[in-house]
């Protein structure tokens, strides 16, 4: 096709420089282990924390809901498509997360991009953390307002860009992940919370790697730092920890009645499916009746990380059990990652640049609740015999 020729050269360029990566396509439900092709592979690198994707009550739950609600909403859920189970599923949300009210969305992506344009506009300032996630990123440069970056972790250089450029806006809003997706770390947000009510600023959250990981029955990051009600807004997704699709904004009943009148995936796109929906809440009652599944995660995470330290391979600074292993160069990562799959039967994909700066690239593993210790020691095990091969520890 006329004009296309550049398709062709930037897939060529990303092959050249290695940063091509090779999607693996599975024949069955996400664990511990998942069929792709033919074999089995030890599955490092699913974001099934709690194993709740394929949980058999999970699974009857959306059943259930298909046989009394049908397959689709059938329209946005400003007009028609709002069902008795999506605000059935807000007030769970809302009482699981100790916040007033909440509303649901199609994905966490797109609670992102529906809340942020709502909250700020062109007038107002935004202090957003350098790595905060592409979703944010895209929420920010929907909402027009002027965007204030602040230092990976560092609430002094946040307090000193509120110093600098507060007065420059009418409303403020300080917003970051709680958990880094990329490397595990948390955001301080008891610091930032401070400085939103010094400085006359909203404080959001992205809690989409703190659902079902942090806090009590896995709450998230504002329940592990005990700051119920001093958070604006909470946001988080159904995909991860909750094992199914979806996401939501959590936050005052005034401001998420402003998100139903205001949030454009919440005009203009059609409604969370029913069977989501009702695999959702069943998780949720999953989380809140026992917490033996976030203490295994817990367990698993931490016995990989103590036994990839003692093989000479470093995780970083992660306080969470996203587990990065950080090998630097773009090659040696693709490198790695193929001969796990190939010799060793453990999928662990690469993490890249531009997903991450270069020179920092890393194989990114997902311990879950459903990793046996064996399993774990599998992992390990295949690391070190493929990393002395290709001379990386």
């Amino acid at each position: 096709m006329a004009g296309m020729k550049w398709v062709w050269d930037e897939l060529k360029a990303l092959d050249e420089n290695k940063r091509l990566i090779p999607i693996k396509t599975l024949d069955g439900p996400q664990g511990p282990k998942v069929k792709i092709g033919s074999k089995q592979y030890l599955n490092m690198c699913s974001n099934n924390y709690l194993g709740l994707a394929n949980h058999p009550d999970v699974r009857q739950a959306a059943i259930d809901a298909i046989k009394k609600y049908g397959v689709g909403a059938g329209a946005v859920r400003s007009i028609a498509g709002t069902m008795s189970i999506h605000e059935e599923l807000e007030k769970k949300v809302a009482a699981f997360k100790h916040m007033p009210s909440s509303v649901v969305y199609q994905g966490g992506l797109l609670a992102n991009i529906a809340a942020i344009p709502v909250l700020v506009g062109k007038e107002d300032l935004i202090f957003s953390e350098e790595l905060n996630h592409a979703s944010i990123i895209d929420g920010v440069r929907l909402s027009s307002a002027k965007r204030v970056v602040y230092k990976h972790l560092d609430m002094d250089d946040l307090r000193k860009q509120l110093s600098a450029h507060r007065s420059e806006g009418k409303k403020a809003m300080i917003i970051s992940d709680g958990v880094f997706s990329m490397d595990g770390d948390i955001t301080p947000l008891p610091e930032m919370v401070k400085l939103g009510e010094e400085f006359d600023a909203m404080t959001y959250v992205d809690d989409a790697h703190g659902e079902g990981v942090l806090g009590d029955h896995g709450r998230g990051i504002v329940d592990h730092f005990h700051l119920a009600g001093k958070v604006d807004i909470e946001m988080g997704t159904f995909s991860k920890a909750i094992g199914a699709m979806g996401g939501f904004v959590a936050g005052s009943q005034d401001l998420m009645a402003l998100m139903k009148q205001k949030s454009r995936p919440f005009l203009f796109s059609s409604a969370l499916d029913p069977a989501e929906v009702g695999a959702v809440m069943k998780s949720i009652e999953i989380m809140e009746k026992d917490d033996s599944l976030l203490k295994k995660l817990w367990h698993n995470s931490s016995l990989l990380k103590s036994e990839l330290s003692k093989i000479g391979f470093s995780t970083g600074n992660s306080k969470t059990p996203i587990t990065p292993v950080m090998i630097g160069k773009e090659k040696d990562t693709l490198d790695l990652s193929r001969l796990l799959y190939e010799e060793h039967s453990v999928f662990a994909s690469p993490i890249v640049y531009p997903t991450v700066a270069q020179g920092t690239s890393r194989i990114r593993l997902m311990p879950s609740a459903l990793h046996s210790e064996n399993d774990i020691m599998m992992t390990v095990e295949a690391f070190e015999k493929a990393g002395r091969k290709l001379n990386l520890i």
